[in-house]
């Protein structure tokens, strides 16, 4: 059921990410989890593979929080959602569509990580009508790419659960101590109130996802020409050295996309806006605020 009364829900959340209740969206047959703090224009979050509700570094939430609305969620058959995760990117990012639709929203941002950026574009793609801006972090466009993933990512990504050890070189830059300690720092903020027993550990589970990031790379619906034609302002933010979406992809679209920019992090891994959380923050609001019709 809808909330009787969705602005007050959308308003009167906790309002920071650590304390933010989970609410849920029951609709077209689904329930999904999310979280809404902050005011403002929405911001929808996508998250990365094995992310959940709870993977998000809440100071990246809250600084983004102190100029919208933001609202994270968990896919459809991940974490607290229901059902399966689809295997086609084009039905999981009608959970974006399905969730704005519940919030009665008429117009979105969305910021979509990692597997998430994938699920982001697409959406951005299918939806133009709903979504005013688009924000992708650690992520690589659709179609095929010259270089792939590390064999660092595939050695700490796939285990059961990720040590402290694992997120830095999943997210971060092992070779930078600046990183390193911005790893600790991010690490401590989310183990406030994370639930490990939500983040999928299965090898069936992990190959939803995959199949999902093929049928990208495959591209039959030509998303990646898509790109080249869209009018939605996109902000690409990535580090340096991201050992599973590498920032070097997106140089072969250079003068090629009419409304994408792109924000390269030295001495930084998959998870920019981990690292640099509030500057990640600044730089979004800025490119939103800028660019709004």
């Amino acid at each position: 059921m809808k909330p009787a009364n969705i602005f007050l829900t959308v308003t009167a959340v906790q309002t920071d990410a650590v304390n933010s209740k989970t609410q849920f969206a029951e609709t077209k047959g689904k329930k999904i989890a999310y979280r809404s703090i902050g005011n403002g224009d929405t911001i929808i979050f996508v998250n990365r593979f094995r992310g959940t509700l709870d993977t998000w570094d809440p100071l990246f939430l809250d600084s983004l929080a102190e100029n919208f609305n933001v609202v994270t969620f968990d896919y459809t058959g991940i974490g607290s959602s229901s059902g399966t995760l689809p295997t086609d990117i084009v039905d999981v990012a009608t959970d974006v569509k399905d969730l704005a639709e519940f919030l009665e929203l008429k117009s979105i941002t969305v910021l979509g990580w990692s597997y998430g950026g994938l699920v982001a574009q697409v959406a951005t793609l299918q939806y133009p009508e709903l979504i005013t801006h688009s924000i992708l972090v650690g992520t690589n466009p659709p179609g095929h790419n010259e270089i792939p993933l590390e064999q660092a990512f595939l050695d700490c990504a796939l285990k059961p659960i990720n040590d402290f050890d694992d997120e830095v070189i999943l997210f971060f830059e092992p070779n930078s101590e600046a990183s390193v300690k911005a790893a600790k720092l991010s690490h401590d903020r989310i183990a406030k109130r994370i639930d490990v027993s939500k983040i999928p550990s299965t090898m069936d589970v992990f190959q939803l996802y995959f199949a999902g990031g093929a049928g990208l790379r495959e591209d039959n619906l030509k998303f990646r020409d898509q790109l080249k034609a869209t009018t939605t302002p996109i902000l690409v933010i990535c580090g340096d050295h991201d050992i599973s979406f590498a920032v070097e992809n997106w140089f072969a679209l250079l003068r090629e996309l009419p409304t994408a920019q792109i924000i390269v992090f030295p001495h930084t891994g998959h998870a920019p806006q981990h690292q640099f959380p509030e500057l990640s923050a600044k730089y979004i609001t800025n490119f939103i605020q800028l660019t709004t019709k």
